[in-house]
């Protein structure tokens, strides 16, 4: 399991505004199953991984958890102390944190995320996106990050708009990293 995501994950649970949004909501067995799986698991779990994507997915598809989410990025007293918390988490990557923490600031980036989380086509293709990145299948998430360029403007805008904080540079720099040779 990413670390980065459970720390930035525990950071959010830890704000009220967003635990009062999504409280009702959120099937906690399902949590606890997901979060002992990924615990006992030895390495890099895809079941787990594709659980997690799952819950992820059925929660940002109800309309209640959407806008807890999107409450911790527009409201500053919310979004700072996340973006501390997940920076500081990323103390071995200076880069990945100054790219975050400013795109995190930048109001097109947040009307960016809000225009694609609102759109249901859109968010069923960066679901099938991320399928495909679990499944290490470059071809099937090249073909969908197409169909998302091609198909809905906002998703070029938001993407330039991370390229200029230099979140996409940061992300490939990791890539990079992790791939053998």
């Amino acid at each position: 399991m990413n670390r980065d995501l459970v720390t930035a994950l525990l950071a959010v649970w830890e704000l009220p505004e967003f635990r009062s949004g999504v409280h009702h909501l959120v099937d906690l067995d399902e949590v606890a199953v997901l979060l002992l799986a990924g615990l006992s698991a030895p390495g890099p779990d895809r079941a787990v991984e594709r659980a997690l994507v799952g819950l992820l997915r059925s929660g940002l598809d109800t309309t209640e958890i959407r806008e807890a989410v999107l409450l911790v990025l527009e409201r500053d007293e919310v979004r700072r102390p996340l973006v501390a918390a997940v920076t500081a988490s990323l103390a071995t990557r200076p880069g990945r944190a100054a790219a975050i923490a400013s795109a995190a600031e930048d109001p097109e980036v947040r009307r960016g995320v809000r225009a694609v989380l609102d759109d249901a086509g859109v968010r069923e293709l960066v679901w099938q996106a991320v399928e495909q990145q679990i499944d290490d299948n470059r071809g099937g998430l090249v073909r969908r990050a197409v169909v998302l360029f091609v198909r809905h403007p906002g998703v070029p805008r938001l993407t330039w708009a991370l390229r200029r904080h230099g979140v996409l540079r940061e992300l490939r720099r990791t890539s990079a990293r992790r791939e053998p040779g």
